[in-house]
């Protein structure tokens, strides 16, 4: 599976984010929308512990390679989802 992750990642970035409910969800370049339960998450606790306002936040690094939340002093990158995908 990581081979797949690392030769599917390289072409695809984020192009929008939302939350919906409980789920951080990511329109991506291929037209996918990758949605993640990050309450459920250990190493996105740091997002459910942020408010609303402090979510809603963000902005993409250049070339939608990764979200940063420049409040929160934190981010995560697109390969790193995508590896997290099945838990949603």
């Amino acid at each position: 599976m990581n081979t797949l992750i690392a030769k599917t990642t390289g072409a695809v970035s984020a192009e929008d984010v939302r939350f919906v409910g409980d789920k951080l969800v990511i329109k991506l370049s291929d037209w996918r929308e990758l949605s993640v339960p990050y309450k459920k998450i250990p190493w996105l606790k740091w997002l459910a512990k942020a408010t609303p306002k402090q979510r809603a936040d963000w902005s993409l690094e250049p070339g939608g390679y990764a979200i940063y939340w420049e409040q929160l002093d934190d981010g995560v990158e697109i390969c790193h989802l995508l590896g997290v995908e099945s838990l949603n």
